[in-house]
């Protein structure tokens, strides 16, 4: 299990990511999935994973093999990384590559009953064209990012949901998208196991076409229990000042 986070604002992009990961109730084991390529100065990708471990590190290999031949031999649109005119092409081309890499081990893990699905993000820019975030399910196909719904999570989402309903939005800057990324990480880690650090975290600021920000958290760093201390702080002041009970007023307390 995983979880990652990415976030479209009107500024940039914040992605965050756990480096858990489960084989079983014996084996947990540590892995980055988070990827950066800028195969080009006028392209920059970042790309999340969630989802059969195996099956995401062949599609990132896949991903750079495509990179690594020579450009004349890839050329054509979406063939690669290099030859999108448009996120969503870029979007479109690791879905495809997914669903290949999928296929390859279909038979093999139904007999065995496992499962070889993925899941993506892909935040980034092309040239001049707006930056953008999709993400990319099993079956190839893509959904994007809107203001009206900024962020896109992948792997064990639900625990760090509220606080992103709660005050996520586009217009949020940089800086507060990433604490609010971070937290959603951390109280994750609170409800479920399967998640757990370092925490990775880049951020995008819009037209930069470059990572201004990259930080890797570890489980001892001290940060981490500062901000559980100030959320629960601030969680339970709220609760305070929730409106009293009606029973509450009829005994004047």
């Amino acid at each position: 299990m995983t979880y990652c986070i990415g976030y479209w604002l009107e500024k940039g992009l914040v992605l965050a990511s756990d480096s858990r990961t489960n084989a079983g109730v014996d084996y947990i084991s540590t892995y980055s999935k988070m990827y950066s390529f800028q195969p080009a100065p006028d392209r920059l990708f970042v790309i999340l994973a969630a989802g059969s471990l195996a099956t995401t590190h062949a599609v990132i290999s896949w991903i750079r093999r495509d990179l690594d031949r020579p450009a004349d031999l890839a050329a054509g649109a979406g063939k690669d990384l290099r030859h999108c005119d448009y996120l969503f092409e870029a979007a479109a081309y690791v879905g495809r590559v997914s669903v290949a890499v999928q296929k390859e081990n279909e038979e093999s893990l139904r007999q065995a009953g496992a499962s070889g699905g993925a899941t993506f993000l892909l935040a980034g820019q092309i040239g001049s064209e707006p930056h953008g975030l999709y993400l990319i399910y099993p079956q190839g196909n893509a959904i994007m990012a809107t203001p009206e719904t900024p962020y896109l999570q992948i792997g064990e989402s639900k625990y760090g949901k509220p606080p992103l309903d709660n005050i996520g939005r586009a217009n949020l800057s940089l800086e507060d998208a990433a604490k609010l990324c971070l937290m959603s990480e951390v109280l994750t880690q609170r409800s479920n196991l399967s998640v757990g650090p370092p925490f990775e975290l880049v951020v995008i600021p819009a037209g930069s076409l470059s990572i201004a920000h990259q930080i890797k958290v570890e489980a001892d760093d001290p940060s981490l229990d500062t901000m559980i201390d100030v959320w629960i702080k601030a969680q339970r002041e709220a609760l305070y000042r929730l409106p009293r009970m009606p029973w509450e007023k009829e005994n004047g307390d």
